[in-house]
C-alpha cells in the first residue's frame, strides 16, 4: 500500500461506506469493541463520514463485507503477526468452547435445559460475577492486561457503564450504531457498575489535602476529589506501621543513599509483595509467564560432545584476572602521571588489538602512534572546536554540568594512538561482509576493546577521543581518503583508576542493569538466563514500590525547623515532602536535568470531523518542534529542559534526525466509533515504547521527566478515556480542544458517546480500554509514567492529554502516582475531572490549553525551587533565629 493510499481521505470517489472500520476487526480480544461484530443492514445507511485515512478497502470496493483476516481494513504495522497468532488461538479455543457446550447442551434435560442453550446477548456477561465479586481485582485484572492474556469468554470485561442515563442515537447515525448504542444502554452490566474509586498519591495524608477545586467551563467534574472522600491510599511499607507493598525503596535501610543510584532498577529486582486492593497472596496466585515448548519427543534436544568438565576453562585466578579487566575498565581522562610507557608495554597493547576478530580475517585496522607534541596540539585544537559547540547546544542545566568535564587528555598522556579502518580490505569478495558492509568498522571496534583491556591489564589509562569532526581530523593526521578514523586513544599510566565511570560519578549518565538488555528468543521476553522470561510492562510494575516513609518524616520535620512560620510555602512544602519520600532521601537531590518527551500521533477519529484542523499539522508540528519554533521550545529554553520528539503515530513521514526517536507503532489508529482505535499488542508495544524513553532519558542523568504531546485530534480520545476511567457523563469530561465553537462542541460530544458505544471498556483492564478508544500517545504517556514511578523520578504532567494517560497508568499501578505531579491545570472541563479524580493540586493556573508540555515546563522552576528550599533554607537552630513562643 502506498503512502497516498494511507493518506486516503474526504476526498475519494464517492461510495457507501465500509461495513466496519476497527483496527484489525477480526481479532476480537479483551478490550476490543462490539463495533467489527456485524455489518449494518442491507439497504441502510451509516449516514455519511469522512473516510478514516488509515482505511483500505479491500479489492477497491468501498461497501459491502469486511474484509477477510488476510486483508485486515487498516495498516497493521508493528504487531500484526503476535496479534493473528493470538486470534488462530482463540479460534482455536472457541471452538473447543462450542463443542464442550454442545455436549453439555445435549446432557440436559428437564425445564432448565432451553435455559442453559439460549443465545446469550452481548453484554449480558459478568466477568466477575457482579459487583461485589470485583473488588479487590483491579491489580489482578490490570496484570493480566501488562501480559496481553485474554481471559476466557465468560470472564470477558463488561459492557461500558452507563452515562449519564439513557443513551441516545446520534443524528444521523445508521442502524448499526444505533443497535451498539442501545445495547450498551440496557445491558444489565452497564446498570450494575460502579463508577471507579477515585485514589491519590500516598503524600498528603487525605486528612491534611484540600480536594483541588475543579474548573466548570461545559459541565461540573464527578464529585468526590481524593481529599473530599476517602480514597484507597496504598498502604505503608511494612515496619511503618502497614503491609509491605514492594521492595526496599532507598535509604530504608539506614545506609546512606547515592542520589544518582537511586532511580536505577536492582540488578535482580524480587518479586513484589501484595498490593494495596489485592487479596493476600495474589501476587503469588499469578499465572507465571508462558515457558517456550519444549522439543517434540520425536525430536532429540541436541547434545554436545562431552568433555570433561570445564577442559577448556582457564583456572580460577586467570578467568578471575579477565572479568577483572572487564570490570575495571575505565574510560579515563583525569589523574595521567608522566611517565613514558615503556616500548615493550605499548607492543603488547597493539598485539593484543591485532588479534581481535574481523570479518572475513580481513583485518581492516591501522594503529597510528602519536607522541610528537606538535602533532597532538594541533588535534587537540580541533577537539576544542568541537566541544565548544557541542556546549553551546545544550540546555541549561546540561551545560552548567557540561562545563565542569573534562573530554580529552590529549597533551596530559605520553602516547596517543589513532585506530583507522579500511572498509575496502579484503577485496571485494571479503568473506561475511557481502550483506553486511559495516561489518568493516564493527571489526575495528573489537579491536579497540582488545587494546583497551589489555592496557588496563599494564595498570595504563585509555581516554577515547570523540569531539572532532572526522575528515578533519584525517586530514591533520595526512590519512589517505579510503580511511576513516574509529578511534583516538590518549594511553599513559595513572594514579588510580576511579571505582566507576566517571561520568556515572559526576552525575552525567547512569549505568544501564544488565536485565534491561536481555531478551530471550525474541525480542520484549525478558529476563536473565536461569529467570522466567517476563514483559517489560511487568518489570516495570514490580519495580514500583512505595513513599520511603523515613525521608518522609525527615522532611516533615526539617520543613517544621526551616526560618518560616509553618505552612507558609503552601502546596510547595508537600511538593518538597512527597519528592523526599520518592527519592528515599531527604533533603532529595534538585530535580535537574529535566527534559520533555512529546509523544506523537494521529488519529482515526479526525475522520468525524471533530476539528477543523487538518491531520497534516501533527508531522509539520513535529517538524517546527525540531526546528526550535515552538512553544514548547520556548519554554523548554527558558526552563533548561531538554527537548526529546517520539514519532509513536504520526501519519507522516519524518526525517532521521537528532532530537526524534522513531518509535513509531502505527501511522495512526484507526476511527473509535468504528471498532477499536488499535489492538492490544499495538498499545503494549505504545506502553513499553514510553518505558523505554523514560528509562533512556533518565540513564542519560535526566533527574525530572515532563510530558508533552501533539496529535491533532487527540482530546477527543483523551475525553473517551477520561469517561471510562472517572465513570464522568462525556457531556462533562469534553471540551473546546482547538477551538471548537458550540456546535462543533456538541458533534464532538456525540463522537465520544458513539466511541464509547461502539467498544467494550472496563476500566480495570487499562490497557484494553487504551486499545480501544486511545490514542498511541497516550498509551505511550501512560508507560513513560511508569517508567519514571519505576526509576523513582518525579514526572510533571501537563493538560488534558497527560491527565488521561495519568488515569490509565494509575489503572495500571495505583502507586504510580506518587512519582506525579500536576504541573497545571487545563481549562479543558476534562483536565478539572483527572486532577480530582487522582488527588492532585495543579502547580499553575493560567487558564492555558496547548499542550505540547507548555503548562508542565512553566511549572519545573517551583518543582525545583520547593526542593532548593528543603535542601538550603537555615533551621532556626543553624541560622540562631528564635521560635515563635
Amino acid at each position: 500500500m502506498t503512502g497516498d493510499e494511507r493518506r486516503r481521505g474526504a476526498d475519494d470517489e464517492p461510495g457507501p461506506e465500509p461495513a466496519s472500520d476497527g483496527l484489525l476487526d477480526d481479532l476480537p480480544e479483551t478490550g476490543r469493541g462490539t463495533g467489527a461484530a456485524s455489518a449494518p443492514e442491507s439497504g441502510r445507511p451509516s449516514g455519511r463520514q469522512r473516510a478514516n485515512p488509515f482505511h483500505a478497502s479491500p479489492g477497491g470496493r468501498r461497501g459491502g463485507p469486511r474484509a477477510s483476516a488476510d486483508t485486515p481494513n487498516v495498516i497493521p504495522f508493528r504487531g500484526h503477526e503476535e496479534d493473528r497468532g493470538r486470534e488462530e488461538d482463540r479460534d482455536q479455543a472457541a471452538d473447543r468452547d462450542r463443542d464442550q457446550d454442545r455436549d453439555g447442551a445435549r446432557e440436559q434435560s428437564g425445564p432448565d435445559a432451553s435455559a442453559a442453550t439460549a443465545p446469550e446477548l452481548p453484554g449480558d456477561r459478568d466477568a466477575s460475577g457482579g459487583p461485589e465479586a470485583q473488588a479487590g481485582t483491579g491489580g489482578h485484572r490490570a496484570a493480566e492486561s501488562a501480559r496481553g492474556h485474554t481471559p476466557p469468554a465468560d470472564q470477558q470485561p463488561s459492557a461500558p457503564a452507563e452515562r449519564g442515563g439513557e443513551r441516545e442515537s446520534p443524528a444521523g447515525a445508521g442502524a448499526f450504531e444505533s443497535a451498539l448504542a442501545n445495547a450498551a444502554a440496557q445491558s444489565p452490566r452497564a446498570r450494575s457498575r460502579q463508577a471507579p474509586a477515585p485514589m491519590a498519591p500516598q503524600y498528603p495524608p487525605p486528612s491534611r489535602s484540600a480536594a483541588p477545586e475543579p474548573a466548570e467551563p461545559g459541565g461540573s467534574a464527578p464529585a468526590g476529589g481524593a481529599a473530599a472522600g476517602s480514597p484507597p491510599v496504598p498502604e505503608a511499607p511494612a515496619g511503618h506501621g502497614g503491609a509491605a507493598t514492594g521492595p526496599p525503596t532507598p535509604s530504608e535501610d539506614d545506609e546512606p543513599v547515592n542520589a544518582h543510584a537511586a532511580a536505577s532498577f536492582p540488578e535482580q529486582p524480587d518479586d513484589r509483595a501484595d498490593r494495596p486492593g489485592e487479596p493476600s497472596g495474589a501476587r503469588a496466585q499469578r499465572p507465571a509467564p508462558e515457558q517456550p515448548p519444549a522439543a517434540p519427543a520425536h525430536e532429540p534436544a541436541y547434545e554436545p560432545a562431552r568433555t570433561e568438565p570445564d577442559a577448556h576453562a582457564y583456572s580460577d585466578a586467570e578467568r578471575e584476572a579477565v572479568y577483572r579487566a572487564i570490570r575495571e575498565r575505565r574510560d579515563v581522562r583525569m589523574g595521567f602521571r608522566t611517565d613514558p610507557v615503556p616500548d615493550e608495554v605499548l607492543r603488547r597493547v597493539l598485539d593484543a588489538g591485532h588479534r581481535a576478530p574481523s570479518v572475513g580475517y580481513s583485518q581492516p585496522w591501522d594503529f597510528i602512534v602519536v607522541q610528537d607534541e606538535d602533532v597532538r596540539a594541533r588535534v587537540q585544537k580541533l577537539v576544542h572546536a568541537q566541544r565548544d559547540a557541542y556546549a553551546r547546544a545544550l540546555p541549561g542545566a546540561r551545560a552548567r554540568a557540561f562545563s565542569g568535564l573534562k573530554v580529552e587528555a590529549i597533551l596530559d598522556t605520553p602516547v596517543n594512538v589513532v585506530v583507522t579502518v579500511d572498509p575496502t580490505r579484503g577485496g571485494r569478495h571479503t568473506l561475511g561482509r557481502h550483506s553486511q558492509p559495516q561489518t568493516a568498522a564493527y571489526s575495528t571496534a573489537l579491536a579497540v576493546e582488545n587494546m583497551w583491556l589489555a592496557a588496563r591489564a599494564e595498570g595504563l589509562g585509555v581516554g577515547w577521543v570523540s569531539f572532532f569532526e572526522e575528515r578533519d581530523l584525517a586530514a591533520s593526521l595526512d590519512l589517505p581518503p579510503h580511511l576513516e578514523v574509529v578511534a583516538y586513544m590518549c594511553i599513559g599510566y595513572v594514579d588510580d583508576f576511579p571505582p566507576e565511570p566517571e561520568l556515572a560519578l559526576g552525575g552525567w549518565a547512569k549505568g544501564r542493569p544488565l536485565h534491561w538488555a536481555v531478551h530471550r528468543e525474541n525480542y520484549g521476553h525478558r529476563g536473565l538466563p536461569g529467570e522466567a522470561a517476563t514483559s517489560l510492562l511487568e518489570e516495570t510494575i514490580a519495580a514500583i514500590g512505595p513513599l520511603n516513609q523515613r525521608a518522609l518524616k525527615d522532611a516533615e520535620e526539617r520543613q517544621a525547623a526551616m526560618t518560616k512560620p509553618p505552612g507558609s510555602l503552601g502546596v510547595l512544602e508537600e511538593v518538597s515532602i512527597r519528592m523526599s519520600g520518592l527519592v528515599g532521601e531527604c533533603p532529595p537531590p534538585v530535580p535537574e536535568p529535566a527534559a520533555v518527551a512529546i509523544f506523537a500521533g494521529d488519529h482515526g477519529v479526525h475522520a468525524q470531523g471533530v476539528t477543523s484542523w487538518p491531520q497534516e499539522v501533527t508531522t509539520q508540528m513535529v517538524h517546527n518542534f525540531l526546528d526550535g519554533g515552538a512553544v514548547v521550545n520556548a519554554f523548554a529554553e527558558q526552563a533548561g529542559a531538554e527537548v526529546t520528539i517520539v514519532d509513536v503515530g504520526v501519519a507522516g513521514d519524518l526525517p532521521t534526525v537528532p532530537g526524534l526517536l522513531p518509535r513509531k507503532v502505527a501511522p495512526g489508529t484507526a476511527d473509535f466509533t468504528r471498532g477499536p482505535a488499535m489492538s492490544r499488542t499495538q498499545a503494549s508495544y505504545a506502553v513499553e515504547a514510553g518505558i523505554e524513553v523514560a528509562r533512556d532519558l533518565v540513564s542519560a542523568g535526566n533527574r525530572c521527566l515532563i510530558t508533552g504531546d501533539m496529535g491533532i485530534a487527540n482530546t477527543t480520545p483523551s475525553s473517551a478515556l477520561i469517561s471510562v476511567f472517572t465513570g464522568a457523563d462525556p457531556a462533562d469530561v469534553t471540551g473546546r480542544g482547538t477551538g471548537a465553537d458550540d456546535a462543533e462542541l456538541e458533534h464532538k460530544i456525540d463522537v465520544v458517546r458513539r466511541g464509547l458505544a461502539a467498544n467494550e471498556t472496563d476500566p480495570s483492564d487499562p490497557v484494553g480500554v487504551l486499545a480501544a478508544v486511545g490514542g498511541l500517545e497516550h498509551a505511550a504517556l501512560s508507560g513513560f509514567i511508569l517508567g519514571a514511578a519505576a526509576m523513582r523520578v518525579p514526572v510533571v504532567l501537563d493538560g488534558v492529554i497527560a491527565g488521561a494517560a495519568a488515569l490509565a497508568s494509575a489503572a495500571i499501578e495505583p502507586l504510580s502516582l506518587n512519582a506525579c505531579f500536576a504541573g497545571h491545570r487545563s481549562t479543558e472541563p476534562g483536565h478539572a475531572a483527572v486532577l480530582s479524580h487522582i488527588g492532585l493540586r495543579p502547580l499553575v493556573d493560567l487558564e492555558m490549553r496547548l499542550g505540547e508540555g507548555s503548562g508542565a515546563l512553566l511549572a519545573l522552576p517551583l518543582l525545583q525551587g520547593s526542593v532548593r528550599a528543603l535542601r538550603n533554607v537555615a533551621t532556626f537552630d543553624s541560622a540562631g533565629v528564635s521560635e515563635r513562643g
